[in-house]
């Protein structure tokens, strides 16, 4: 990655022992079958070296198949001191046994579960990444309140009724994180925190770019982005959109994005939302 933040090569052994943490949040970046960015939660990556990281697989997802027929992939970790990394990784194999695998089945969440545990262990090669970074929080929640501000006096843009009424309270929670994932020139898609955002309406999401202002301009106007929604209580979201560049709303720069895709990662029945997936009739049996 060319990005001048993205410029350590290794992991520290500071890093590797704070990723080692069950009690974190974990982002991969994958790129699905059309070329799009995709964004799963997956708190159980963690570094087994200074060049790898590993995730362990206990439930079933698109993101296992989207990493395995496009090796490149972007990562987020953070703490709950709200300390993050960011980076770019590719993904070379997995394996059902081993010292990551015994490490993550020996784990209090797998260990007692009578239910599940993790079945395949995930390697990737580190290509790079931003180093330690806090989290801007006075910045953010400066850039909340004008992007608040621009979705109670800005007109709707949208005519589609694609984001249902409790996604939309969801996402204008000003205690929920978001993150945003687009693909690079060079393949790899990258994570941007935009916890900031907020429907405007139905159909289109604005963030303040107050906080994280380069990266967040850099992204090109037309852009597929992938958006994530969570809370810390696991409800979470994930949505796609075309980027439409920045502009000014009630006074507050802000970029803009035009949803197209709606996808509900949450148990028990993950699937898309929008567009809807019409019912067939079953005629082979």
């Amino acid at each position: 990655m060319s990005d001048s933040i993205y410029n350590k090569k290794q992991f520290s052994p500071e890093e590797i022992s704070a990723f080692s943490s069950t009690m974190k949040i974990g982002l991969i970046a994958t790129v699905n079958d059309q070329g799009l960015p995709h964004l799963t939660l997956i708190s159980s990556i963690m570094a087994s070296d200074e060049k790898t990281l590993v995730w362990g697989q206990f439930t079933e997802g698109l993101s296992k198949a989207f990493i395995r027929n496009n090796p490149k992939s972007g990562f987020l970790i953070m703490g709950m001191d709200k300390h993050l990394w960011r980076g770019s990784a590719s993904f070379t194999h997995n394996a059902t046994s081993g010292r990551e695998y015994d490490i993550y089945n020996n784990q209090p969440m797998f260990r007692y579960n009578a239910y599940f545990g993790v079945h395949t262990v995930y390697y990737m090669d580190l290509i790079a990444h931003t180093g330690e970074q806090v989290l801007p929080m006075n910045k953010i929640i400066f850039a909340a309140v004008q992007t608040l501000f621009a979705r109670s006096m800005g007109k709707h843009m949208g005519e589609q009724n694609i984001l249902n009424s409790w996604t939309q309270g969801f996402i204008n929670q000003l205690d929920g994180l978001k993150f945003l994932s687009y693909i690079r020139d060079d393949g790899y898609p990258i994570i941007i925190p935009v916890i900031q955002a907020q429907c405007l309406d139905p159909e289109t999401l604005i963030f303040s770019t107050s906080v994280y202002r380069s990266e967040l301009e850099a992204i090109p106007v037309g852009k597929t982005v992938a958006l994530f929604g969570m809370s810390l209580s696991m409800e979470d979201v994930l949505m796609r959109g075309i980027y439409q560049g920045n502009r000014r709303i009630a006074g507050s720069k802000c970029g803009v994005v035009g949803i197209n895709w709606v996808y509900n990662a949450m148990p028990p029945v993950p699937q898309q939302i929008y567009p809807p997936i019409g019912i067939e009739t079953v005629t082979d049996f």
